[in-house]
C-alpha cells in the first residue's frame, strides 16, 4: 500500500476519542440514576442495582458514583433551593436532564471542595451536551457559574484574576 495514500486516508478520520475517566463515567451513571429517579420515582437501591448491570459500570469510580447519587437524593430539596435563585423559571419546569445535571453540579460544588469548580462546571457542560437539549449546556454553564461564584468566591475570583493576567 502506498504510504502517502494511507496517511491521507488516516488524516480524514476523526481523531480517536479520549478514553473516559472513571470519574466521568461515574458522573454519567449518576446522571442516568437521577434521571431515572425523576421519571420513575425509583429509590436509590433500585437505581443502583439497575445501573450496576449496565455495560461499562465496572469502569466507573463506584465510590464517587454512590456518593454523588446518594448525596443528591438526600439533599435534593436544599440543592433545588440553592439553584432556584439562578434559574429563569421554576425548577420543576427544567428538563429532567438539565435538572439532574444541575443538581449533581450543585452537590459537587458544595461537597467536593477538592475538585476545582471549573472541572465540575466543564463536566456538567459535557454531560448536558451529550444527553440534553441543543443549547441546554449554555444554560447549565450560566447557572453553575453563578452558583460557583456564591459558593466558592475565593476560588472563582482567583481564577478570574489569573485570566486578566
Amino acid at each position: 500500500m502506498n504510504t502517502t495514500t494511507h496517511t491521507a486516508a488516516a488524516s480524514d478520520d476523526k481523531p480517536a476519542a479520549k478514553p473516559k475517566s472513571p470519574r466521568r463515567r461515574a458522573r454519567e451513571f449518576a446522571l442516568q440514576g437521577l434521571y431515572q429517579w425523576q421519571i420513575s420515582g425509583n429509590d436509590e437501591a433500585a437505581i443502583e442495582a439497575h445501573l450496576a448491570d449496565i455495560a461499562g459500570f465496572d469502569k466507573a469510580d463506584r465510590e464517587f458514583f454512590v456518593g454523588l447519587l446518594r448525596g443528591v437524593l438526600a439533599q435534593h430539596g436544599a440543592l433545588q433551593e440553592q439553584l432556584q435563585a439562578y434559574l429563569d423559571r421554576p425548577f420543576a419546569e427544567l428538563s429532567p436532564v438539565e435538572s439532574s445535571v444541575l443538581l449533581a453540579g450543585a452537590y459537587e460544588l458544595t461537597n467536593y471542595p477538592q475538585t476545582p469548580y471549573r472541572v465540575i462546571i466543564n463536566e456538567a457542560i459535557e454531560l448536558t451536551k451529550g444527553y440534553g437539549g441543543t443549547d441546554g449546556h449554555k444554560y447549565v454553564n450560566g447557572v453553575l457559574d453563578k452558583l460557583a461564584a456564591r459558593l466558592r468566591p475565593v476560588e472563582v475570583e482567583a481564577k478570574r484574576a489569573a485570566r486578566k493576567g
